[in-house]
């Protein structure tokens, strides 16, 4: 599992640890750390690190330093290495002294920076630390722009990326590569800070930290949670999961949705809807009962709003007065945005909200003052984390935000990111698989919490297969991602050939969380 925690929380053990150590252990640790990074880094473009052209940009504290110890440690290896001073009054005065020592170069001139910057085999970007919040200031602003031809590492974060949250608040630097000291970064796991951070990697240095504010399950966690029938299991042992999907105009989403429900580990999956013939002849194993929610007998959950057009209303209000957990998604959620958070006053189950972006906005609307605006999408997709938060903590329900990271909080304040995926999910009706896939798990006895985390892992994972791209984790989320400058690779899927690969990934994770793989 990688595990983020907020930059107070990591000053805070740091200080603990930096008491108990001599003095500038602990950054030499993480350089150390970073220059073995670079080495490898170099050696793999180069064949060696000797003669390598080397720039380290170096801003003010603590991270400049870092990135002076490392780029002289580069230096003593035969690598050719000069550092641009952007805040050359607050240079940190050792690691600089550091660098002269191993005959590296300093520059003060923007101009011969560039210059520099553009040649190099490889930058370390330490401008701004973990504590940095906006943008690039504008002496720091060419380098984000320049082109360039080696490979950039970004020390615990890229510039202008905010840690915390992930939020890109200006200009900042583009990353291939960054190494992250002790812990990773919040602002590392989610857009549109993990599309600046590359690849990346984890230097330890003995830090001991707390609970983590945001997790991202990898194969070990998600295998042990997978449900799994035993000698004794029945379809109805296993949990049944009701799915109120589909109408007249948008018949398929019944379909897509009840296919990505019977990959989910449910015993069975009884349907209610105008879509029932279709759905019968598609899926001759669904349990099919006439009427709405209130009348289709005993399930464990229920899965509402999918392509449910005029009909969701009324699905809603039969769902939420049941006993069970209910997942709301698409046209249930609109209904729920006119209803409010107040919709969800007296349940004792839980509820699980599977909003993109667009539909977030209804629901904050809907949870704010009569007749406010919807927030625009596009700042809430900017401030993912915030956004899942606050929706959480608005309507008292477990969220799963839709997105190029999907980010699932819970109101207990529990925080996952998903680090599966590929742009290609981004296809009509793929949403609607992932809802019946989460409603399944929920079926099958799966906490809120962990059903949105596992199926949004998975589905990540078989929209990967279903385009033709290598499995694995973290495509694009903490890890190096292969959708690289030349456009997305791999092909257009189809939902259904989503949900027609779950079961193969689901194999798949089963496997390597037996042989003890934790999907790095």
């Amino acid at each position: 599992m990688r595990r983020a925690h907020r930059v107070e929380q990591v000053r805070a053990v740091e200080a603990e640890l930096m008491a108990r150590l001599p003095e500038g252990t602990l950054m030499q640790r993480a350089a150390a750390g970073l220059a073995a990074t670079c080495a490898r880094l170099l050696t793999r473009r180069r064949g060696r690190v000797y003669g390598s052209r080397v720039v380290v940009l170096a801003g003010g504290g603590d991270n400049g330093g870092d990135a002076l110890y490392a780029g002289a440690a580069l230096a003593r290896r035969g690598a050719r290495v000069t550092a641009v001073l952007l805040a050359p009054e607050r240079a940190h005065v050792d690691g600089l002294a550091a660098l002269r020592a191993a005959r590296g170069l300093v520059v003060l001139e923007q101009e011969v920076g560039l210059a520099d910057f553009s040649r190099a085999d490889l930058v370390l970007d330490g401008i701004v630390g973990i504590g940095g919040r906006g943008g690039l200031r504008p002496e720091a602003e060419p380098y984000a722009r320049a082109a360039r031809r080696g490979v950039v590492v970004a020390v615990d974060v890229p510039s202008g990326v905010d840690a915390d949250t992930g939020e890109v608040a200006g200009v900042a630097l583009r990353a291939d590569v960054t190494v992250c000291f002790g812990t990773h970064k919040p602002g590392l796991l989610i857009d549109p800070g993990a599309s600046y951070a590359g690849a990346v990697q984890l230097v330890e240095i003995g830090l001991e930290l707390p609970t983590a504010d945001v997790e991202a399950l990898q194969h070990a966690e998600v295998a042990a949670l997978l449900p799994v029938p035993g000698a004794e299991s029945d379809k109805y042992r296993r949990g049944v999961v009701g799915v109120a999907a589909g109408s007249a105009t948008y018949p398929g989403a019944a379909l897509l949705a009840v296919a990505g429900a019977l990959r989910g580990g449910a015993g069975a999956v009884r349907y209610v809807g105008t879509a029932a013939e279709e759905v019968v002849r598609r899926f001759p194993e669904v349990l099919v009962t006439e009427g709405g929610p209130a009348g289709a007998g005993r399930v464990q959950a229920w899965v509402v709003g999918p392509g449910g057009g005029d009909g969701a209303r009324q699905a809603l209000g039969e769902a939420l007065a049941s006993d069970v957990p209910v997942l709301v998604d698409a046209d249930g959620l609109t209904e729920l945005g006119r209803l409010g958070p107040q919709a969800l006053t007296g349940r004792t189950a839980p509820t699980l909200l599977t909003p993109h972006t667009g539909e977030a906005a209804r629901l904050l609307a809907g949870a704010g003052a009569a007749g406010t605006a919807p927030p625009p999408a596009d700042d809430l997709a900017a401030a993912r984390l915030t956004t899942a938060r606050r929706l959480a903590a608005a309507y008292r329900a477990t969220v799963l935000l839709k997105g190029s990271t999907t980010v699932i909080a819970d109101p207990g304040g529990a925080v996952r990111v998903n680090p599966t995926g590929t742009p290609w999910l981004a296809t009509a009706g793929s949403g609607d698989v992932l809802a019946g896939l989460a409603g399944s798990l929920l079926a099958a006895g799966l906490s809120t919490l962990d059903a949105a985390s596992v199926a949004a892992y998975l589905h990540g994972l078989a929209g990967r297969r279903a385009a033709g791209l290598a499995g694995g984790v973290g495509a694009g989320v903490g890890a190096a991602s292969d959708e690289g400058a030349l456009g997305v690779p791999g092909a257009p899927v189809t939902a259904l050939q989503v949900a027609g690969a779950l079961s193969a990934v689901w194999r798949d994770v089963r496997g390597a969380g037996s042989a003890g793989a934790g999907g790095e």
